[in-house]
């Protein structure tokens, strides 16, 4: 498509956004588990080393967004957008570029402010962080939406609005799995 046709279709609707985002956690639990929990593993198991949390965060936060910065600039879809027919476009309808994708990730990463906030003020502990992050992650963040006055075909969550993106829903006869 070229970026005129993509700039006319209408935004993604609530409940794809949360079952695009559903299945972007079981593809990124893969993706931890190979990048992440090998190494980490190897470490600990060979050199009896264990790496401080907030190390442990940052390369974990890194990795995300390499997967994240990567897919966004190539075709503009991870692989769970991919099957959700839902697409990333900058300005114009143009593919995003490294910048813009990186800012997009951050802006998407602010929803991890707030769950600090609860999980210092309710004291949460283990498990009780991993369901809030979900729960934060997969319902409330896409809510998002509805901040966004415009009409409900062009609706954007907070982080395509800061950084200036769009998603787009994909007609059923145009999608190509890449």
């Amino acid at each position: 498509m070229t970026p005129a046709e993509l700039n006319v279709l209408p935004s993604p609707q609530f409940w794809r956004r949360v079952s695009c985002s559903l299945y972007e956690q079981l593809v990124l639990l893969g993706v931890v588990a190979f990048t992440f929990l090998l190494p980490n593993l190897g470490l600990g198991i060979l050199f009896n080393i264990s790496l401080p949390s907030w190390l442990t965060f940052l390369y974990l936060y890194l990795v995300l967004g390499i997967y994240f910065v990567w897919y966004w600039t190539k075709s503009g879809q991870t692989l769970a957008m991919q099957t959700w027919r839902v697409r990333m476009i900058g300005r114009n309808g143009h593919n995003i570029n490294k910048r813009e994708a990186f800012w997009r990730y951050a802006f998407g990463s602010l929803w991890l402010l707030p769950c600090v906030g609860l999980q210092f003020f309710f004291h949460l502990e283990k498990w009780q962080i991993i369901e809030m992050l979900f729960t934060v992650a997969l319902f409330f963040w896409p809510l998002s939406i509805y901040l966004d006055r415009s009409s409900p075909l062009e609706r954007q969550g907070l982080p395509d609005r800061l950084a200036g993106t769009r998603l787009v829903e994909l007609p059923k006869n145009l999608v190509t799995l890449s």
